[in-house]
């Protein structure tokens, strides 16, 4: 619940969001499993590793309950994006990967938003240090500046894809613009640059200060959580901290704190109650301080209002 893999019909079913009920989705045999998320899903009195060991349980009966031989893949986001940057709870993917593997079900990575250096590293699966059976890619792919997505298979995957293909001559499969060509060529300088050019380093300096600035903020009466890895970050924004009850709906406040920071020039994004930020790769210190600073007068400006 809280993932988010598309809009297709299939990827919309994959997709653990409530909207999606408007269009008569998810279809049939698509199962989600609980949302990660321990500050706002764990139990009074759970620690952080029970929570986790609580998922891993709910993924084990699951499997028996449905039979493993009916499951295609296990389709997971390193970090929930358009959840609303939701990491992982701790050692979540080390529980819940042994399980797959005692099943065999193949484990496929979402990396379209964790992809090619936002989590700090080139994969997000390598900051949370699991293998997965497939990665999915797009958006940093290109850098944004053009539609292009890969599918990348592990051994068993690709070879299962192989033998198929030879059966009946050939791979039944694309889209109008597979394998563009200005796509390839975009996507290939954008890789370079992230790889060779320093940005990934840059993701790995920024990110202390990232996370300090986040945390600054989140000692605000009315921020809950803040919450992130590498450069993508959120605050959540609560009406009581104590017991994490949200604002009332109606009150659209991660929407106001959004204006409000467009009004200043600082462009960020509301998920529910959260406020998600995700800085270019090439921010440097000053302009992150200034981006922190536009934010922080959002926050209490919206907040007077509201609280």
């Amino acid at each position: 619940m809280n993932a988010y893999h598309g809009v297709t019909a299939v990827s919309a079913s994959m997709t653990g969001k409530p909207y999606n009920s408007v269009f008569g989705l998810p279809l049939d045999n698509f199962i989600h499993l609980s949302c990660p998320h321990y500050w706002r899903f764990g139990k009074d009195g759970e620690t952080e590793a029970q929570f986790t060991q609580r998922m891993a349980d709910e993924l084990e009966e699951t499997i028996k309950r449905e039979g493993a031989d009916t499951i295609a893949g296990f389709f997971a986001e390193p970090v929930m994006g358009a959840g609303g940057v939701i990491p992982p709870s701790e050692g979540y993917f080390q529980a819940i990967q042994p399980i797959l593997q005692k099943y065999d079900i193949p484990l496929i990575a979402d990396e379209v938003i964790c992809g090619f250096g936002r989590t700090g590293n080139t994969w997000g699966c390598e900051t949370y240090d699991f293998m997965p059976d497939a990665i999915i890619s797009s958006k940093n792919l290109t850098a944004g500046y053009f539609p292009m997505g890969a599918v990348i298979l592990g051994p068993e995957l690709s070879d299962r894809l192989q033998a198929a293909s030879e059966a009946i001559e050939e791979f039944p499969h694309g889209f109008t613009a597979s394998g563009h060509p200005v796509g390839c060529a975009i996507a290939l300088k954008a890789i370079d640059v992230v790889m060779n050019e320093g940005l990934i380093e840059n993701v790995r300096t920024l990110t202390p200060l990232f996370e300090e600035g986040l945390a600054r903020l989140a000692e605000n009466p009315n921020i809950g959580e803040w919450r992130g890895k590498g450069l993508m970050g959120a605050l959540e924004a609560v009406a009581d901290k104590d017991t994490k009850r949200p604002f009332d709906g109606s009150l659209s406040v991660s929407e106001r704190i959004a204006n409000a920071c467009t009004d200043q020039g600082l462009i960020c994004r509301p998920l529910g109650q959260a406020v998600v930020l995700c800085p270019a790769f090439i921010l440097t210190p000053a302009q992150m301080d200034e981006m922190f600073a536009k934010l922080e007068r959002a926050l209490k400006g919206v907040f007077a209002e509201v609280a």
